[in-house]
């Protein structure tokens, strides 16, 4: 493990909706008694000091049944996200939580396909700056622009952006100096534009202002496998991550 103190933050207070199983994603199953959750943790632990959870009202008591005996013993904690006001809300509002540590591990609650190997590398390639681990892919639906070692831009789909074919992706993890996190934050919103279609101000294009405005040096992790940046948005998403467990459930 890194000698700096790392926290994993992971925001998962969205319903799943696109889904249409009424729960977290965090907590879909991927193989009987298997879910979203296990293998994040699992592939997690190893490498950060503790695991904080964001989650929905109404996602609380299912999480803390599911995670009771990592919460018990101090390894998980976990906060509420009132209302689903963006992935930024949910980090920086918990950030009572991580501000305390060196490093924080930004996860997606629904990277299933996130390998140990890549976590092992943004732990190890740890400075105060931003590491990426970014691969190629052949329609990126969020493509990260750089240009040297500073973040350009973050293009998303999701509000309507074009994303150039063979772009780099992200595969839902980003490590974060925290030496003063929430004041950068904070300065950013104030000029901070809402998205043009989900109307949220978002958290990625935090990324380019931190690079840029904030100056902090950026790291790129080059991942090889694009199956990485696959998280559970569809029914064939979760089907392609119980598939891909059963080949291989390390």
């Amino acid at each position: 493990m890194s000698d700096q103190r790392v926290c994993a933050v992971i925001p998962a207070a969205g319903s799943g909706t696109r889904l249409g199983l009424g729960i977290p994603k965090i907590m879909l199953e991927v193989a009987d008694g298997v879910t979203v959750w296990h293998l994040l943790h699992r592939r997690l632990g190893p490498w950060v000091e503790h695991v904080h959870v964001v989650v929905s009202p109404a996602g609380e008591i299912p999480f803390r049944r599911l995670a009771a005996e990592e919460i018990e013993r101090g390894a998980v904690s976990v906060s509420v996200q009132a209302r689903p006001t963006g992935m930024g809300d949910a980090i920086f509002g918990a950030a009572a939580h991580w501000e305390g540590y060196d490093r924080i591990l930004v996860v997606w609650g629904d990277q299933v396909n996130l390998s140990a190997a890549t976590v092992r590398q943004v732990v190890q390639a740890g400075h105060d700056g931003l590491t990426l681990p970014l691969v190629p892919m052949p329609e990126p639906y969020v493509e990260y622009e750089l240009d040297g070692s500073a973040l350009v831009r973050v293009r998303m789909s999701r509000e309507g952006d074009d994303c150039r074919p063979g772009g780099l992706s992200d595969v839902g993890v980003f490590g974060l100096g925290t030496d003063g996190l929430p004041e950068a934050w904070a300065g950013y919103l104030l000029d901070a534009a809402p998205g043009a279609a989900t109307g949220e101000v978002n958290f990625l294009p935090f990324l380019p202002y931190l690079s840029q405005v904030r100056d902090r040096p950026v790291t790129v992790v080059p991942v090889g496998d694009p199956a990485e940046a696959r998280g559970v948005n569809t029914p064939d998403d979760l089907d392609f991550a119980r598939q891909a467990y059963q080949r291989c459930p390390d």
